[in-house]
């Protein structure tokens, strides 16, 4: 009888670490869960979305393994993000904060921003009117302009704009350097970015830095989690473009 039982035991033991083993594995090479703390990506993304990141779409870097270990530099089956993208990448100045924002520039482009309109390689971005972004995802009602905007490779999503005229609405001409990518958030005057060089803010990210590619929100809710009437269905399983 006491063998059974500590067979029983030894059973449980060895699934769980089986078990463990494979969600690491799942969340190091396939997918990883992530979620929304902020508004700067309104209104692709709202606060209290949670949503699923492919691990494969650029490549590994350490930090794709868990508590990014230094084993290797750069990237394995490393490619780049393309035009549009929305990508978690970690913050390049600590290298422990993930940031998710829109990835709008390649190595080598030419990036600027012009009375709020976005240049890429000197062409203007398209912009068309498409009503007004009213809501963050906390429970605070905003009023600013919603745009749909379109990339010269012809991808596009909204942005929400309070103003032309605000801090990052004119800014120099930005060079991407090699092995770095230009990040911004769509909700264009509410976002640390690759457009902010200060203290706080991005700059021009590494590839080296990419996480991954943001692919479907899963779950969203507005409030405290347990208030089921709080739930933003509408989002659940929602493709993220």
């Amino acid at each position: 009888m006491a063998k059974r039982k500590s067979g029983g035991w030894l059973e449980t033991i060895k699934t769980v670490v089986y078990a463990g083993l494979i969600a690491i594995g799942i969340r190091t090479v396939a997918f990883e869960p992530f979620n929304i703390p902020s508004a700067s990506m309104v209104p692709t993304l709202l606060v209290g979305d949670y949503l699923f990141v492919s691990k494969y779409s650029y490549g590994y870097s350490r930090f794709s393994m868990p508590f990014s270990p230094r084993l290797w530099e750069g990237r394995i089956l490393g490619s780049l993000p393309e035009r549009g993208d929305v990508a978690v990448f970690r913050w390049p100045r600590d290298d422990t904060t993930d940031y998710i924002k829109r990835i709008v520039g390649l190595p080598g482009d030419r990036v600027q921003m012009i009375n709020g309109i976005l240049y890429i390689n000197g062409t203007a971005t398209r912009r068309e009117s498409a009503g007004l972004c009213e809501e963050d995802g906390t429970g605070a009602r905003i009023r600013s302009r919603r745009y749909r905007e379109i990339l010269p490779n012809g991808r596009s999503y909204y942005i929400c704009v309070f103003s032309d005229s605000e801090r990052f609405d004119n800014t120099p001409e930005f060079l991407v350097p090699a092995g770095h990518v230009f990040a911004m958030g769509d909700n264009r005057d509410n976002s640390s970015d690759s457009r902010d060089f200060g203290p706080g803010g991005v700059g021009y990210v590494p590839v080296a830095n990419l996480i991954g590619r943001a692919e479907i929100i899963f779950f969203s809710h507005e409030g405290p989690f347990w208030q089921v009437w709080n739930w933003r269905f509408g989002r659940f399983l929602n493709r993220i473009r």
